[in-house]
């Protein structure tokens, strides 16, 4: 059982492993082997904002912390939001993720009112693919974009 909660300075470092994890980083789109616990700490205290990025820690019913969910650029306007995960890899195969999930998408349609969640992934990341198809999920289309990248969309029921 997980619950999100806000990031924390504790959490610098089991975050850092994720990022510094090559199997966890293969497919996205971003220099996390170079992230520092610096700058993970400067994430944390840039996420207490909560605009325009909602980032919640995944934790544990000890409260320790198991990864990321995000619902990033949030527009308010449009009432819509990009969702992001990043797990630690010592929750792969035990469901964690998808509760994680659920929770952020649950909280950006019924606590903040979103009509539209998003997301891309790499079209060679066929870990991340597997999961989303298991949680529900088909890209809007089966053709990657320019980037590599399949859309993937929610709408407000």
């Amino acid at each position: 059982m997980i619950h999100l909660r806000r990031l924390a300075p504790r959490d610098a470092a089991p975050m850092l492993e994720w990022m510094h994890d090559a199997d966890t980083v293969e497919h996205m789109h971003a220099r996390f082997a170079a992230m520092t616990e610096a700058d993970c700490l400067r994430f944390i205290e840039a996420a207490a904002k909560d605009r325009p990025d909602v980032h919640r820690a995944v934790a544990d019913e000890t409260d320790r912390y198991l990864g990321t969910v995000s619902l990033k650029g949030v527009d308010d306007a449009a009432r819509s939001a990009e969702f992001a995960i990043a797990m630690h890899p010592c929750t792969r195969g035990r469901g964690q993720a998808g509760e994680a999930m659920q929770a952020i998408l649950h909280y950006g349609f019924s606590e903040m009112g979103l009509q539209k969640i998003f997301w891309c992934v790499d079209v060679q990341n066929r870990r991340a693919r597997r999961f989303y198809e298991k949680q529900g999920y088909t890209p809007r289309s089966t053709e990657p974009d320019e980037n590599g990248l399949l859309l993937y969309e929610i709408l407000a029921r």
